[in-house]
């Protein structure tokens, strides 16, 4: 329904095509923020940080499974912001979406991970070739094995992805019926807690792990929506810096909302949070590099021009928060309440 949707939009709505230009100052008040929202994602670090309270607006969340979908929703107008890894991004770059990329963070990349059973004889990369992994199509475990693959000197070819959202994913491997498992956390913490999965390999040497906020191009456009995203992309800067210094609440937040037991969400947790970062054509030129060898393998046609949808509006606002928190706050770190 949300590629239908998408296609309509694409077709003959009022949807800016290109960048909104920066709007006037206006008051949130009133308006309802859609966000996309994925497992434990920014609901659960907000709350912890207790930065849902007093808002100037309301959000109204709607959780995905993955990151395609949700910038699938954001490109039809039916979310107007939310998080994804680094690959949904390029997608949507690839695909000319109408979104913008308004904010970037950096996590811990040893969560990215490729799993297997623990009685499984596959050990190294090199072992995965010809091996079935399930992974979710255009997801950020989709460019963590395509970057793995070719700093082994392998390529997509020589494995048989298979294509799952992860909770589908999760049980084919459980019973077997797939070798590996291309995911990240909190899954992969799952993945090791609950069945002593063995990884592969992770994300060091290869994964940028970089995320994003996405943010559609008709809340842009609105000025009183486009104030709420500013607050929002505040809060949640503020929000990740604080579950940095306080693991323990971020994970217990996280196990209350999504069900996982804590010994889960700690491991996730202790791996590291992921930190804002700017924007800056470092970030530009990583992402460029990934989005290249999606075409170069043939999974994206053409070539993805990352930058073209890089929008730094909400830049300062998110690092000044990121640094100084939200006043009155517990986050607030210049003498605000605690």
């Amino acid at each position: 329904m949300l590629v239908a949707l998408a296609l309509v939009l694409s077709g003959c709505s009022s949807v800016p095509v290109d960048r909104p230009p920066m709007q006037p100052a206006a008051s949130p008040a009133g308006v309802t923020l859609v966000v996309g929202d994925q497992k434990g994602g920014s609901q659960s670090l907000l709350r912890a940080a207790g930065l849902l309270d007093d808002l100037p607006y309301r959000i109204e969340w709607r959780t995905f499974t993955s990151g395609p979908p949700l910038v699938e929703a954001a490109r039809a107008g039916a979310i107007d912001v939310g998080g994804t890894g680094n690959t949904p991004a390029i997608f949507a770059a690839a695909a000319r979406a109408r979104v913008q990329i308004v904010s970037a963070n950096r996590g811990n990349i040893t969560g990215d991970a490729i799993v297997v059973r623990p009685d499984s004889p596959l050990r190294t990369v090199a072992d995965l070739r010809g091996a079935r992994i399930a992974v979710a199509k255009g997801s950020s475990a989709h460019g963590q094995v395509l970057s793995t693959l070719a700093a082994a000197g392998m390529g997509l070819d020589d494995v048989d992805l298979t294509f799952f959202a992860p909770a589908d994913a999760y049980a084919a491997w459980r019973q077997g019926d797939i070798d590996a498992w291309a995911v990240w956390d909190p899954y992969t913490a799952q993945a090791e807690l609950d069945d002593h999965a063995r990884i592969v390999a992770d994300g060091t040497g290869t994964a940028n792990g970089y995320g994003f906020q996405v943010a559609s191009n008709a809340a842009l456009a609105e000025p009183a929506r486009s104030a709420a995203l500013a607050d929002f992309l505040a809060r949640l800067a503020a929000a990740q810096t604080y579950s940095d210094t306080h693991r323990e609440e971020r994970a217990k937040v996280w196990s209350a909302e999504t069900k996982l037991p804590l010994p889960v969400t700690r491991r996730a947790v202790g791996r590291g949070p992921d930190l804002p970062v700017p924007l800056d054509d470092a970030v530009v030129a990583s992402q460029q590099a990934l989005a290249d060898a999606f075409t170069a393998a043939g999974v994206v046609p053409g070539r993805a021009d990352f930058a073209a949808f890089v929008d730094r509006r909400y830049e300062t606002t998110t690092l000044t928060a990121a640094r100084d928190g939200i006043p009155g706050t517990r986050t607030d770190t210049r003498g605000g309440a605690r």
